[in-house]
């Protein structure tokens, strides 16, 4: 949309998450923004591990406000948008802050922490919610707790297969999408693999490393190390379970889709906890535990839910506010 109403677009982000805007838009300039380095270990507590985290993630945000300051001055930025990053705001250009998280949710310590993050997300000029209001929503809690204030919008959902056209594709029964940080990552792939062994359904393993083409198969599953959001999207569309984790960017897509879900969320990820237990409630998905993680059972579960309802969101809000930035 930026790119359509004019504007020269500059991508900034680090890791794995810039290597696959890299292969999504290769022709845009990219810039490297240093992240917080948050680990999600196997054996220490995650709440504790994130208490622990609390000053590196301060500094963190501090250094990447430098970076962006830097970065406005040399590239003549005239908007930021930060999706989710609390440093990249500016004091000379307007900045728009994208977040489902404007109440975290956490078992200690959660007032004391969304009074630090509004205070962040007060330095920005907007904050767009990418959500609708309403009982349809698909955040709830994390983004619904108060009425929205004069500086934030509802966008409505966003997905990379929002405006995608149906057209025929390979299908499969099951679709494993692996994501997140390591080793995390790696303990969840290695899980999985183990109780597929003497499955004989179609299936597909993404193993969420972007910038790899390794593809190979083991029987009747397929592991590839990425693919490309078209194909991505047209091979999700004509297959039947999704299994992978509960994080907000899944969510959007198995809405826009209308898929059937079974979401096992990140050990002592309370973000993706919490959005599996909410929407375990609707019926959208199964939900189990990593620890606990049965997926002959999550299968048969999975065949009387009714999973996502395929819903086609309207990008006007966020049209308008794009028209309303590039006016200003």
């Amino acid at each position: 949309m930026l790119k359509d109403a004019g504007a020269t677009v500059v991508l900034g982000g680090s890791g794995r998450s810039l290597e696959l805007l890299s292969l999504e838009f290769p022709e845009l300039e990219k810039v490297d923004i240093p992240g917080y380095e948050i680990s999600y270990p196997l054996e220490r507590g995650m709440i504790l591990n994130m208490l622990l985290s609390i000053p590196r993630i301060l500094k963190g945000i501090r250094n990447e406000h430098k970076v962006v300051q830097r970065i406005v001055r040399e590239k003549q930025i005239d908007l930021i948008i930060s999706d989710n990053r609390y440093g990249l705001y500016s004091e000379t250009v307007p900045s728009v802050f994208i977040t489902h998280q404007v109440f975290i949710q956490t078992p200690i310590g959660q007032k004391a922490l969304q009074r630090i993050t509004r205070d962040y997300m007060n330095r920005f000029s907007e904050c767009w919610i990418p959500d609708v209001t309403g009982n349809g929503n698909l955040s709830g809690n994390l983004s619904h707790l108060s009425a929205s204030t004069n500086n934030t919008h509802f966008i409505g959902p966003l997905s990379r297969f929002s405006n995608m056209l149906p057209e025929p594709a390979e299908g499969y029964d099951l679709v494993f999408l692996l994501s997140g940080p390591e080793p995390q990552r790696t303990s969840f792939e290695a899980s999985i693999l183990r109780q597929l062994q003497g499955r004989h359904e179609k299936m597909l393993l993404l193993r969420g490393i972007p910038g790899k083409e390794e593809t190979k198969k083991e029987g009747s599953l397929v592991i590839q190390s990425h693919m490309g959001s078209d194909a991505l999207g047209r091979i999700l569309s004509n297959s039947e379970l999704l299994i992978g984790r509960s994080g907000y960017s899944s969510l959007m897509d198995a809405a826009v889709l209308g898929k059937r879900c079974i979401f096992i969320p990140t050990p002592g990820q309370t973000e993706q906890e919490y959005l599996g237990q909410y929407h375990a409630e609707k019926g959208h998905c199964v939900l189990q535990k990593q620890s606990e993680m049965n997926i002959d059972e999550a299968i048969r579960q999975a065949a009387s839910i009714r999973g996502f309802e395929k819903t086609s969101y309207s990008d006007q809000v966020l049209k308008e506010r794009i028209a309303f930035w590039m006016r200003k």
